[in-house]
């Protein structure tokens, strides 16, 4: 497989034996911890290391063309729209007390000069040119000690989610209109947030709660389907600083083994750990969704597919139809459904897609700034024009409370759903996604930054079946609605329009089509303060005749 993320590297092999040599000298580190004062009684608990499994077995006769025969895109996974995932964790209680918020703590505290992870320079800043900490390393130092001492494993036994409480939780994702939902089930940091008996960096060990578990049990109650992401292939790059400071051989089983911050070829050890984690939470959770963070795509092929295969065989006897969700191009198309990180495509696009995003960041930080219900609308409704799902982030406190922003957020989402929901649900995209003058400057990962408003000028599309269109109105109409794509002078309407609804309310809506396109009186209310829907039913008519009979002859 030819990588070229970074545009110099062609192949990615196995390695046995890790290196022991280092851009920097390495500091010989005390397996003495020294531990600072945190709350919760599992603070000072002592986490005894899990057996390592070397025995997993990659040999597999399937090929991505085999593994492709699945149907890889359900249909309750294209009508579903709307999904929610939580980042928490240990990363949440490292950011407490940061000004600036920092998802990837676990590599930043190791910076004591910033270095560029992809080249492992160190980065010079200013005229002078000097070296500099990361923010995250003089935060580290401030509040607990410098990271020799007290390190990202000092961290995790400070996590202490007292406050989660899974069936709130799970009331707020059913109230907000999704149709599933889960945790991070393990991010870059390696800390596994279920009971695991594959490594000793887990929730259940260090907090005595099984977060996956409980929200799997929450959800099913709700009917609401279970996703499980993970972030874990990148933590081979996320931690390979660490030996400058408290890694040892000792706590390899969360800092990976040893290696150059340049080596991004993960040895076999890593492999077999990487694959044990997913097939534990396979074999112990069902998820009906697995979501892959990037850098899978690094991984060796063989695992990939074993993975696969071995997921999707365990799908058919549980009889569900079960889904991947991968990034870049960790799988092939034809076995699971592509993410687009904070962004989307700025067309319809053929084969269903999904996007991630986040209304601030995605772990929790003090005084987060969250953008407006209204724009997440806005995301959605566009999203799904273009024949995609939005994955929303949750990002919850280090308590493992819910912001009382993002609740309020999750509540006027889903009471939009409640009114727009049918044209938003079981839906497809409709011969054009929309009109009007925003739109998206190509498309892509991490498109939002272009910090798109939508106005009342501008449409959104969807159908169902085939005589049902649903145009969304992006901002309340201060005038009358006119929607150009539908007028007399184009076709794409197969038949006439019949009527035209709003969504959620019953007043009459006086409507005509000439020319100009579709016109709608502007209503004197709309049900609600974010876009407003529109039903649109067509006059089907079925075709005249059966065929063969001779006109002239009066069928004899």
């Amino acid at each position: 497989m030819n990588i070229n993320l970074f545009g110099s590297r062609k192949g990615i092999h196995q390695e046995n034996t890790p290196s022991f040599s280092s851009p920097k000298s390495l500091v010989s580190v005390s397996l003495a911890i020294l531990l600072a004062s945190c709350s919760g009684e599992q603070a000072n608990k002592e986490i005894k290391a899990a057996p390592v499994d070397s025995t997993v077995k990659t040999e597999t006769a399937a090929s991505w063309e085999e593994l492709g025969k699945v149907n890889h895109k359900p249909d309750w996974f294209q009508d579903a729209k709307l999904g929610i995932y939580t980042h928490f964790g240990p990363t949440s209680t490292a950011n407490i007390g940061m000004k600036y918020a920092s998802g990837w703590y676990g590599l930043d505290m190791y910076m004591e000069e910033a270095y560029d992870w992809k080249t492992g320079e160190v980065r010079l800043f200013g005229d002078d040119k000097k070296p500099k900490s990361s923010y995250s390393f003089k935060h580290h130092v401030d509040a607990h000690g410098h990271p020799s001492k007290f390190g990202y494993k000092d961290i995790i036994k400070q996590f202490n989610p007292d406050k989660f409480d899974a069936e709130e939780w799970a009331d707020l994702f059913k109230l907000s209109g999704a149709k599933f939902a889960g945790p991070v089930a393990i991010h870059h940091d390696n800390y596994a947030m279920w009971d695991s008996k594959v490594t000793r960096w887990n929730s259940k060990e260090t907090t005595g709660k099984d977060i996956t578990g409980d929200l799997q049990k929450a959800l099913a109650e709700r009917d609401l389907k279970l996703l499980t992401s993970f972030h874990h292939a990148f933590t081979w790059v996320y931690y390979a600083n660490a030996y400058n400071f408290d890694a040892t051989a000792e706590t390899s089983d969360l800092y990976t083994d040893q290696h150059e911050l340049t080596d991004f070829k993960p040895n076999k050890r890593f492999h077999d750990r990487w694959y044990a984690k997913l097939k534990e939470v396979i074999d112990n959770y069902q998820p009906d969704v697995i979501w892959f963070d990037w850098w899978v795509e690094e991984l060796d092929e063989d695992y990939r597919k074993k993975f696969v295969e071995y997921y999707y065989s365990q799908a058919e006897k549980w009889g569900k139809e079960v889904v991947i969700n991968y990034k870049n191009e960790s799988f092939p198309s034809s076995v699971g459904v592509l993410d687009y990180e904070r962004g989307r495509p700025n067309k319809i696009k053929d084969e269903f897609w999904m996007t991630d995003t986040s209304p601030g960041a995605w772990f929790y930080y003090e005084n987060a700034k969250f953008v407006n219900p209204n724009e997440i609308v806005d995301i959605l409704i566009d999203i799904v024009a273009k024949n995609g799902l939005m994955l929303l982030n949750v990002p919850p406190n280090p308590d493992g409370s819910i912001p009382p922003e993002m609740k309020d957020m999750l509540a006027k989402l889903g009471a939009w759903l409640e009114i727009n929901g049918e044209g938003i649900y079981e839906t497809r995209a409709w011969t054009v996604f929309g009109e009007g003058p925003t739109r998206i400057n190509r498309g892509g990962h991490k498109i939002e930054k272009q910090k798109i408003a939508y106005t009342n000028k501008d449409i959104r599309f969807t159908k169902k079946g085939d005589d049902t269109i649903f145009a969304f109105v992006m901002d309340a109409p201060d005038e009358d609605i006119v929607i150009e794509t539908l007028n007399t002078n184009l076709s794409v309407l197969p038949s006439k329009i019949k009527t035209v609804e709003m969504l959620g309310s019953n007043e009459p809506v006086s409507w005509k089509v000439n020319k100009d396109g579709l016109i709608i009186e502007k209503p004197n209310a709309v049900p609600s303060e974010f876009a407003v829907g529109y039903k649109i039913t067509l006059l089907l008519e079925e075709e005249v005749g059966i065929g063969g009979e001779d006109p002239g002859t009066n069928g004899e």
